[in-house]
């Protein structure tokens, strides 16, 4: 299996030219597996340099065309396994709120490069100097393919429809991977000034080979962690979160953040939202509040949910005000949502998270560490979407419960149950039986003495318990250098990201990756030549719950 020894009609050849020249590609060659933040930002900073090839190799569709995936999914409940919210250029990111806060420094030199990256590639300039920065879906199309399309003219290459199902590892180095390759589409422009499709390759399994393997995959690719446990490498345990996506009416979350007096002051520029804020107010604006208030958002979290012999955490995770609810799976029979939201954020609805953590010796995943290991974590949260989509009655409708009866264990009233804005379908169903004991328990204290009395009115029965919310962070860590960052054992291969377990959102998902990218140079290229790579500092960006 290793790199001199690899035989396959498919390789991609080492001679293989860049730029359209003629001369062999002497440039290390660097496989990037996934194109999410972590994966664009280190493939970025590698072709930059001039120095290096960045090869990155994603499973799912462009972004363009990814939006068709999900639209069959939405009006025709066909899931693509590989292209789908979760799956596709940008990463599950480009389907959420697009949120730009971070653990990690908020002014700090390489938050700001990523930001002003981010800027230089389309986003609004607003997002330097906002408090609580985030993009949105629509914003993200855009950047993304401008991010494409750099890559490129540096002389990077990038594949869609490459999901990579082996990895080539020989007297502990890395030197090469298998992709299963599936067609693959990109908007491109026609002759005469309109818009076409090309086909880039057909279905086949190909070789490609590289100096040094990137791991950038997303935490719901399930069957890389298998994969990677197969080949031997190092993996852990890591905390992890699970539970609910909690819906509310937006105005009553402007209520409650901006009170009576203020929360009519809400204005999105969207007609049937605005006229439901202003009716619920049931009042005209008052003349003694001049100007308009953007649409509330909130954050809530407590340590000391009991759950019947011991204190967790609960917190509201991505809340997404004037959004809505997707489903997040990636296949066929099990159910997981999320939360999104475009830019202007002007749907009647707001939506959060609610979830409880679970760590990595946690009682209640005991029968799954017999069986399964460092990939415990991994199968509980299976195990749990399964259960959400039996109890939505399947079709990939979501089961529900108005909190109010979720917390007093009662199934709630099919007609009682309030408008939702996931569009697949829900179903009125024991929201409080998915979960083990422990975690219903911290759940349900802590909305009633924490989150209740820190946002009064956030009880009630307008409020809809949405089934499941898992997939909030890697339940795996792959295991790395704390110096090189490669992996334990490993030679050449660098786990990134949020998938790998070393970031937790999309800012710092891309600080790990330019970090890799700077370890790289540092393995493969002289001292003389380091002081060119100083567009991000080495900071912490290790994230756990």
């Amino acid at each position: 299996m290793g790199g001199n020894k690899l035989k396959s009609q498919n390789t991609v050849s080492d001679e293989m030219p860049i730029d359209g020249g003629g001369e062999p590609n002497s440039k290390p060659k660097i496989l990037i597996i996934g194109a999410g933040p972590a994966g664009l930002f280190c493939a970025l900073s590698l072709a930059s340099s001039g120095l290096f090839t960045p090869i990155v190799l994603e499973r799912g569709q462009p972004v363009e065309v990814r939006g068709k995936s999900i639209g069959a999914l939405i009006h025709r409940r066909n899931i693509d396994p590989n292209s789908n919210f979760s799956f596709g250029e940008g990463g599950a990111g480009t389907w959420s709120d697009g949120k730009l806060t971070t653990r990690i420094g908020r002014n700090s030199g390489p938050v700001r490069f990523v930001l002003e990256t981010l800027v230089k590639y389309g986003a609004p300039e607003r997002i330097l100097v906002e408090g609580a920065p985030h993009l949105g879906t629509d914003n993200l199309v855009r950047l993304l393919r401008n991010m494409r399309k750099d890559l490129r003219s540096m002389g990077g290459e990038i594949h869609f429809g490459a999901r990579v199902n082996k990895f080539h590892i020989e007297d502990g180095v890395i030197n090469g991977v298998d992709a299963r390759c599936s067609p693959t589409y990109e908007r491109t422009k026609t002759n005469n000034g309109g818009r076409g499709e090309m086909t880039s390759q057909e279905e086949s399994t190909k070789t490609f080979s590289g100096d040094a393997v990137v791991l950038a995959t997303g935490h719901s690719a399930r069957d890389v962690y298998y994969e990677l446990y197969n080949s031997g490498v190092e993996l852990e345990a890591k905390g992890f979160a699970v539970g609910f996506r909690i819906e509310h009416p937006q105005c009553l979350i402007n209520e409650m953040q901006y009170g009576k007096d203020w929360g009519g002051r809400v204005f999105t520029q969207r007609l049937s939202t605005d006229a439901a804020n202003e009716e619920h107010f049931a009042k005209e604006p008052s003349d003694s509040h001049p100007g308009t208030l953007p649409v509330a958002s909130y954050r809530l979290a407590t340590n000391d949910a009991w759950d019947g012999a011991g204190n967790r955490g609960v917190y509201s995770f991505c809340q997404c005000p004037g959004g809505q609810i997707v489903p997040s799976s990636t296949e066929d029979g099990e159910l997981c949502i999320n939360g999104m939201s475009f830019s202007k954020r002007d749907s009647v609805w707001a939506n959060s998270a609610l979830v409880v953590t679970v760590s990595p010796d946690d009682p209640i995943l005991e029968t799954y560490r017999l069986t399964h290991g460092s990939l415990a974590g991994l199968e509980f949260q299976r195990d749990m979407e399964r259960k959400a989509f039996d109890l939505g009655g399947g079709g990939m409708r979501a089961p529900v419960q108005r909190l109010t009866d979720f917390v007093n264990r009662k199934i709630s009233e099919p007609k009682s149950v309030p408008p939702s804005s996931y569009r697949l379908g829900v179903k009125s169903a024991a929201c409080h039986d998915i979960y083990p004991q422990p975690l219903y328990n911290a759940l349900v204290h802590a909305i009633i003495h924490h989150f209740d009395n820190q946002m009064p009115g956030f009880l009630c029965d307008d409020a809809l318990l949405h089934g499941v919310e898992t997939r909030t962070s890697s339940p795996v860590r792959v295991l790395r250098d704390s110096t090189t960052l490669e992996a334990s054992g490993i030679e050449n291969m660098f786990p990134s990201g949020e998938g790998a377990g070393f970031a937790g959102g999309i800012v710092s998902a891309a600080v790990d990756g330019l970090m890799v990218a700077n370890s790289i140079k540092t393995k493969f290229l002289t001292n003389d030549k380091s002081s060119l790579f100083n567009d991000v500092d080495r900071v912490s960006v290790g994230f756990d719950y």
